[in-house]
């Protein structure tokens, strides 16, 4: 046990902890063929990845009346749900190499807590987690069920109230725009990784403490930056 202050890592969960950019497009292409609608660019449904799904649609067809935007992100809920339930949802969603290496890592530090901020709805971060074994890996568990859209800081502001963490002794690290946002706002330190769905210029602008383009590099960065170590 130790005296220190807790410290607090939470992580975006789309494009940070798993690469799901197969079974989000898929799901995609499937809502806009039940609507009859033409299917936006890829890098455009990408760069929106981490949003709720209101949100997400609000953005990417701001032109669309309201009740389409609606039909368009249950189309997508419904489709997300029959790819995950069709027996390859782990090639749709793997884990990035050497994530969970690096869970294993972080999980072993003290006072170090473990957390996840995600625009997943409860049932689809429980199938992610499970799908992976990490159900018992992180303390804190936000989801767009509960909160606003990123990059509202409710979901950082319910994590630190439910670890008992400072919001300096925390950090924030994901793979958009939205996740640095919502760090700052929160008053949390921030790391962007780049092997997400944001471009790395975007990253850079929107100001992380840190930027980590390796998985391998990530564990280091985090411990430094909580002042942490875990030899």
């Amino acid at each position: 046990m130790t005296d220190r202050p807790l410290k607090l890592a939470v992580f975006d969960v789309d494009g940070t902890l798993v690469d799901s950019q197969a079974h989000i497009l898929a799901a995609m292409d499937a809502a806009y063929g039940d609507l009859r609608l033409p299917l936006p660019e890829r890098a455009a449904m990408l760069r929106q990845v981490g949003l709720s799904l209101h949100e997400l649609f609000a953005r990417l067809e701001p032109d669309l009346p309201a009740d389409t935007r609606l039909a368009l992100a249950a189309a997508y809920k419904d489709a997300y749900a029959r790819l995950r339930s069709d027996g390859s949802g782990k090639a749709h969603s793997p884990l990035f190499d050497g994530m969970g290496a690096l869970l294993d890592r972080l999980a072993r530090v003290e006072p170090l807590l473990l957390g996840v901020a995600t625009g997943k709805s409860r049932r689809g971060l429980d199938h992610v987690l499970e799908l992976h074994g990490l159900e018992r890996t992180f303390l804190s568990r936000q989801v767009a069920d509960d909160h606003p859209s990123k990059p509202h800081p409710a979901m950082l502001h319910a994590a630190l109230s439910e670890t008992g963490c400072e919001a300096p002794h925390a950090v924030m690290i994901g793979d958009t725009v939205f996740d640095m946002e919502m760090g700052h706002a929160a008053g949390m330190k921030t790391i962007a990784v780049s092997w997400g769905y944001h471009p790395r210029a975007m990253l850079e602008d929107a100001a992380p403490d840190i930027l980590v383009d390796r998985v391998g590099d990530l564990g280091d960065v985090i411990l430094e930056l909580l002042d942490l170590s875990d030899d």
